[in-house]
């Protein structure tokens, strides 16, 4: 079984794939709403400057997200080492 890490910890470039959201239901929906949700592949693109906010692709849009957001979605790293 592979262990999940937060979306924040993903250097640049990697992929994985979600493997929950731990934030409240209003804010879980939104998420999913924008298209993540379990086992959807999300790939870090960049960061701002400071480290926040975190832009990662999903279901081939570009999403932008807080540092709380990126530190409660869970994911497992795919073998992929991105582009």
């Amino acid at each position: 079984m592979n262990s999940t890490v937060s979306l924040d910890t993903l250097p640049i470039g990697r992929a994985g794939r979600v493997a929950g959201i731990d934030l409240p239901p209003e804010e879980s929906q939104r998420l999913m709403e924008m298209g993540l949700t379990v086992n959807t592949e999300i790939r870090v693109l960049r960061r701002a400057p400071l480290g926040y906010p975190l832009v990662v692709l999903a279901r081939g849009a570009q999403l932008s997200l807080r540092k709380p957001v990126a530190c409660a979605i869970r994911v497992v790293p795919t073998e992929d080492s991105g582009s």
